[in-house]
Parts: C-alpha cells; structure tokens; sequence
C-alpha cells in the first residue's frame, strides 16, 4: 500500500535525489545499501536489495550455483531430476 510522505525533493543536475533521514532510519537503510530500482506507470518505487533464489523467489539458505544465487530447498529439488 502506497503512503504520502509529504516530502518533496528536487533532482540535482546528475538527476540524483536525498533520501530524508528519517525514511532511511525507516528502512534500515545505510551508505552503500544497494537499491533496486522499479517503475509502475508513471511511478517510481525503490526497494532495499535482497537476493533471492533465480528459481522460487526465496531470500533464505542461498548459495551461488553456476553464477547463480539458488536456494537449498530449489537445489534438493534439482538433485532428484
């Protein structure tokens, strides 16, 4: 659910904005957390970085297979084909 902060920045000449203080505090967010960025329409949303699994979506016991960030139940699930 979408909630107004009442908070408007500019974009600097870079097109960069600040993230207010106590959003970042909010969100347990810290210098050099990774950001994903997503657009819905006309909207942009910025979400905190979490790995997931590339198969199911899960962020829980995952491991880098081939490159790949995969879970241990998705990898299990592999061993028996």
């Amino acid at each position: 659910m979408r909630k107004s902060t009442g908070i408007v920045r500019k974009l600097d000449v870079l097109g960069r904005i600040v993230l207010p203080m106590e959003l970042r505090n909010q969100l347990n967010l810290s210098e050099k957390d990774p950001i994903e960025i997503f657009v819905d329409g006309s909207s942009i949303i910025l979400k905190k970085y979490e790995p997931n699994c590339v198969l199911c979506g899960s962020s829980k016991d995952l491991f880098m297979y081939n490159d790949k960030l995969i879970c241990k139940k998705c990898q299990e699930k592999l061993t028996k084909i």
